[in-house]
């Protein structure tokens, strides 16, 4: 018997990406597998549409935007209930490869000691580049570059699984056992480095995180929130990427603030690359200042945001 996995699609609004991600989680070549909807409070008739082409699937609706963090939470809480082994986060912009699960299911058994599998995520267009083969994260530095793989040809990627410092939530398949020990995503973080956070946990508890290129997922990346240079992301990244590192590394007054420095300055220059560098720049001194007060959870009201569902590291 094949464990049974819960797949749990996180949507707030883009009804279209919604039903559409599930038209092909349908599908993938792999039994059992529940299929869970948790909705943001969506207010484009996206719950009423997934009832209606989607009526095995099971809809959880918070009523409001919880961010990613709770909002996957929910559907976590209710994947274990139900008696998933593993639990399967999914963005609602992703499409997958018939046999991406099967995969990660049979590395999965293979390696116990891993918290998390993740597979290769490629962009949804251009469809060959990939977007995520893993990541480097040391938290006593502020920047750690970008993806393994990053925009390169999947054809240039080893083969072979591997392992990674953090999995990516855009698409991840995380042990039962793992989530009860070390538990579901912090809500305060609200929106992106959620899955940065969790993946330092887990690590520290001893368990290894891996990438397995075998399996293929493709993804509209930061569709929720504008891309991945938009001002919400920028904002977010900066706020919360300083709360991991400082939570998980913490340095001396000198080694703070040149962390800081430099936190401030990768994202400023990825401001500044945007198509609204004004913008981007003023999002990411909003998001410095909220660490340095304590702010946490969703962007306060006043700045222009579209409050994204899911995390996407850069």
């Amino acid at each position: 018997m094949t464990p049974r996995v819960a797949a749990v699609v996180l949507s707030w609004n883009r009804r279209a990406d919604t039903l559409a991600c599930l038209r092909s989680l349908r599908g993938v070549e792999y039994e059992p597998l529940d299929a869970i909807v948790v909705d943001n409070g969506s207010r484009d008739g996206t719950p009423e549409a997934v009832v209606a082409a989607f009526p095995d699937v099971e809809l959880i609706r918070n009523g409001s935007n919880l961010g990613y963090a709770e909002g996957m939470n929910a559907g976590m809480r209710r994947a274990l209930e139900r008696g998933a082994e593993y639990v399967l986060l999914l963005n609602n912009d992703t499409a997958f490869d018939r046999g991406f699960l099967a995969r990660l299911v049979e590395e999965g058994e293979r390696s116990p000691g891993a918290a998390a599998l993740c597979p290769q995520i490629n962009f949804a267009s251009p469809p060959h580049l990939v977007w995520y083969a893993g990541a480097r994260f040391d938290p006593a530095r502020g920047y750690n570059g970008r993806m393994t793989g990053y925009r390169e040809p999947e054809w240039e990627q080893p083969a072979g699984v591997r392992e990674t410092d953090r999995a990516c939530g855009a698409a991840m398949l995380i042990r039962r056992e793992a989530l009860e020990r070390v538990g579901l995503f912090a809500p305060a973080l609200f929106a992106y480095d959620e899955d940065t956070e969790w993946s330092l946990r887990a690590r520290r508890r001893g368990y290894s995180l891996l990438v397995v290129p075998e399996s293929r997922v493709w993804h509209h990346v930061s569709a929720s929130s504008g891309g991945e240079s938009s001002p919400d992301t920028l904002y977010y990244h900066t706020r919360n990427v300083l709360e991991v590192v400082e939570r998980y590394a913490p340095l001396g007054r000198r080694g703070t603030f040149r962390r800081r420095a430099t936190v401030l300055g990768a994202h400023a220059a990825q401001a500044l690359r945007s198509g609204r560098p004004g913008e981007g720049l003023r999002a990411t001194l909003d998001g410095f200042r909220d660490f340095r007060r304590g702010r946490f959870g969703p962007r306060p009201p006043g700045t222009p945001t579209r409050a994204p569902a899911r995390s996407a590291p850069r």
